[in-house]
């Protein structure tokens, strides 16, 4: 069997290159952001496990649940209505 394989070079234009570069900037910064919600989330359950750490505190309630997908997905679609650059 062949198997064909093309390539293409794109040259976009200023307008072109403008438009993708601020696609990347936002989903750069949603990904940074949701990252960091749960790098947040774990760094504040961290405690030894024989005394109370006077370095950690909580940074999010305790009753808060892990930031899964689903959680994070839906601040998203709150944030676009909120923020003129998520939409």
């Amino acid at each position: 069997m062949l198997t064909l394989t093309y390539e293409f070079k794109l040259e976009p234009n200023k307008e072109q290159i403008d438009y993708i570069e601020n696609t990347l900037d936002v989903c750069r910064s949603v990904w940074n952001f949701a990252l960091r919600h749960r790098k947040d989330w774990c760094a504040s359950r961290k405690s030894p496990v024989n005394a109370c750490s006077i370095d950690f505190e909580y940074i999010m309630s305790v009753s808060e649940p892990f930031p899964n997908y689903h959680k994070q997905a839906k601040y998203l679609t709150e944030a676009k209505k909120d923020n003129e650059f998520l939409s």
